[in-house]
C-alpha cells in the first residue's frame, strides 16, 4: 500500500507539471493563431469545402459524462457541402495527461491518456431542423489495461465503441432541442436478462436548451437533459431506470486579446444521479 501511495504522489506531480505545460501551450498557441484569425477576418467569405477547429479544454463532458477530468486538445476536420446542408467529418482528443488504469496481466496501474476518434455526418433540412448520426470511438486505457485494440469493432462487450442517430430541433430563437438515440446495444447498452442473453437498451437522450440572457458578445444558456429506455429498465446513462442527468448552464463570451477575439465557454454541469459537479472550460483557437 505504501508504494502505491508513493506512485500515486508521483503521477499527482507529474500530472500538475503537464497541466502546467498546458497553460503554456495555450498562450503560446493563442499567440500563433492571433494573425491567422486576423487575417480570415479581413477577407470575404469564400466557400470552403473542408474545414478544420481546434479546441483547448480543461477536462471533457458529454450529455452528463465526465468523460476525462484533464486538460486536453480536441479537434476536428469535415467536408461541407456548397449549399452547407451536409457535413461528414472526424473528431478527435488527446489530452495532456492520463489516469491510471489497472492492468490485469501486470497488477499494476498504468498511466492512459484520453484518446478518441470519433466519425459523424449530418443533413440540415432547415434553419430549424437537422438529422446526424455519429461512430463514438474513445479508445483510451484499452491497450494500457491489457486489451487488444480493434478500432473498427462493435461488439457489445468490448466497450468503447457505439452509433447514435441524433435529431435537433430549434423551437424559436432562444429554445432548441435535441434526442439522440443509441443503436445496436454499443458499448454496453444491453440488458442481461435471466437466461444469459443480452437486451438492446436503444437508450434515448433528450436535451432541452435555452438562452435567457445576452449581452454584446456573450450570451447565457440553461439546459436540462434526460436518459430512458422503452425496451429495458437500463440505460446506457444511468445507473438503473432512466433519469434526469445533465443540468447546468453555458456562458458563452468572446474575449479580447489585443485586437483577436478568442471564444471561450465556461460549463457548470451538475448530473443529479452520480452526484457529479464540475466546470468545464472549453477554448476556440480555430
Amino acid at each position: 500500500m505504501k508504494r502505491v501511495h508513493q506512485n500515486s504522489k508521483q503521477n499527482a506531480l507529474v500530472t500538475f507539471k503537464k497541466n502546467i505545460n498546458s497553460i503554456l501551450l495555450i498562450a503560446i498557441l493563442v499567440a500563433s493563431f492571433q494573425n491567422l484569425q486576423a487575417q480570415q477576418q479581413d477577407t470575404a467569405k469564400e466557400y470552403q469545402a473542408f474545414n478544420i477547429s481546434g479546441h483547448l479544454k480543461n477536462m471533457h463532458l458529454w450529455h452528463g459524462f465526465m468523460v476525462h477530468s484533464g486538460a486536453l486538445f480536441a479537434t476536428s476536420l469535415e467536408y461541407n457541402s456548397k449549399n452547407t446542408k451536409f457535413t461528414f467529418g472526424v473528431w478527435g482528443g488527446a489530452s495532456f495527461a492520463g489516469n491510471d488504469v489497472w492492468n490485469e496481466t501486470t497488477k499494476k496501474y498504468v498511466n492512459a491518456n484520453y484518446k478518441e476518434f470519433s466519425i459523424y455526418t449530418s443533413y440540415r433540412f432547415s434553419d430549424n431542423f437537422f438529422m446526424e448520426a455519429v461512430s463514438h470511438n474513445n479508445y483510451t486505457g484499452v491497450e494500457e489495461r491489457g486489451d487488444q485494440l480493434h478500432y473498427w469493432s462493435y461488439d457489445k462487450t468490448q466497450g468503447y465503441n457505439f452509433v447514435d442517430i441524433g435529431f435537433g430541433y430549434k423551437l424559436d430563437k432562444n429554445t432548441s432541442v435535441y434526442l439522440a438515440t443509441i443503436i445496436g446495444g454499443g458499448s454496453g447498452d444491453y440488458e442481461v436478462q435471466t437466461d444469459g442473453s443480452l437486451k438492446d437498451s436503444y437508450t434515448n437522450y433528450l436535451e432541452v436548451k435555452r438562452k435567457v440572457w445576452e449581452k454584446e458578445n456573450a450570451k447565457l444558456s440553461l439546459f436540462v437533459g434526460g436518459a430512458w429506455s422503452f425496451i429495458t429498465d437500463k440505460t446506457f446513462y444511468t445507473e438503473s431506470a432512466g433519469n434526469v442527468i445533465n443540468v447546468g448552464a453555458a456562458l458563452n463570451k468572446n474575449i479580447k486579446i489585443a485586437n483577436f477575439k478568442l471564444p471561450v465557454e465556461v460549463t457548470a454541469m451538475w448530473n443529479p444521479e452520480k452526484e457529479i459537479t464540475v466546470l468545464q472550460l472549453d477554448i476556440t483557437l480555430f
